[in-house]
């Protein structure tokens, strides 16, 4: 996965993935776009940084409309699974 320019990531420019279930998503992205409240079960980027290094308070839900981007963009989230709730996956 090339690294993308923020203006790419905001538009969406290389797509994205609605994931509403509980299955861990494994691709590369490279920003979590929070569509309801959801709680993550795994966000982890490719430098092994994870939910708790993420979300403070883990056990709470993030509120819809976070986007959460990982700390270097040369290191995009490579796994993603849910809880509960939805998001979009930015490519």
């Amino acid at each position: 996965m090339s690294v993308r320019a923020w203006h790419e990531i905001v538009t969406a420019a290389a797509g994205t993935i609605i994931l509403n279930d509980a299955l861990s998503h494994t691709d590369p992205v490279s920003a979590v776009y929070v569509l309801e409240d959801s709680e993550f079960s795994k966000l982890t980027d490719a430098a092994g940084n994870d939910r708790d290094d993420y979300i403070k308070d883990s056990a709470i839900a993030v509120k819809a409309g976070a986007l959460i981007t990982p700390f270097d963009k040369q290191n995009p989230f490579v796994e993603v699974a849910l809880a509960s709730g939805s998001v979009v996956l930015i490519k």
